[in-house]
């Protein structure tokens, strides 16, 4: 039987990672492949992912780990897991097809690997943070009401860079839409299997080590995937607004964290 302490975080979870397909529901706004629309998202989601990355995700490994192993130790750690993450990010990119089976050949591979690639990077994202959703919760309400809100609004845009790519390359909303859906479902089976195995031993100092290395695999894929992609369309002043906007989208969605 759940208790009231931890169905609350559950749900909690599940409304945090189901926001994710709220990314998704541009589709329906447009009917024909749109490049300059298709340059608004990926440099959104870019921004939106570099931004989390360094303000949230690498600044919480950071603290936490120079808390318990001094500053020079805690810095260096984080910057060592967020390369490893990147490396992570390599390998999972060499392992893509470069086309999708099933459809045509004339259809943008580049645009498919950027969505799939983004795809398994916000899974493991959304693991963690599921993890991290439960845990606050659990512990406290009202932050992990909070926590939940703050992902809720960065996993809007997230949906953008698994829909957009997946569905232009496929011309298949419901396959953009059930790649987004997995990505957003892994964030309340972290928080399920935090329910169910690890309470006893999840620390600040394991959590710290995932978010470096999401925090790795989050720039690798902006850097390395959407970013250059992006700029293939050559809506340069749009390419530039986007990744503004989506950098203010996340500061803003701070002030809902505390």
């Amino acid at each position: 039987m759940i208790s009231h302490q931890s169905f609350i975080p559950l749900i909690l979870s599940l409304i945090a990672g189901l926001s994710t397909v709220l990314g998704a529901f541009i589709l329906f706004f447009s009917k024909t492949e749109n490049k300059k629309l298709i340059t608004f998202a990926l440099s959104y989601s870019a921004g939106v992912m570099i931004t989390v990355s360094f303000t949230d995700l690498f600044i919480s490994a950071e603290e936490t780990l120079s808390k318990y192993n001094g500053n020079f130790k805690g810095v260096v750690y984080s910057l060592l897991f967020l390369l490893i993450g990147a490396l992570m990010a390599l390998l999972i990119d060499q392992f893509v097809p470069t086309e999708p089976q099933g459809y045509n050949c004339n259809s943008p591979d580049k645009l498919y690997r950027v969505g799939f690639v983004s795809m398994i990077a916000l899974m493991i994202h959304n693991f963690p943070e599921g993890i991290a959703t439960f845990v606050s919760g659990y512990e406290n309400t009202s932050l992990g009401i909070s926590i939940a809100l703050a992902i809720a609004l960065h996993n809007i845009p997230e949906g953008i860079s698994i829909a957009m790519p997946i569905y232009y390359s496929t011309k298949n909303k419901f396959k953009a839409f059930k790649y987004t859906l997995y990505s957003g479902l892994a964030e309340p089976l972290g928080a399920f299997i935090a329910f169910l195995f690890l309470r006893p031993y999840i620390n600040e100092t394991i959590l710290s080590i995932v978010f470096a290395l999401v925090a790795g695999i989050m720039l690798y894929i902006s850097f390395a995937e959407l970013i250059p992609t992006a700029r293939e369309y050559k809506y340069h002043k749009t390419y530039l607004f986007s990744i503004f906007l989506g950098i203010f989208t996340i500061i803003l969605s701070h002030i809902y964290a505390h």
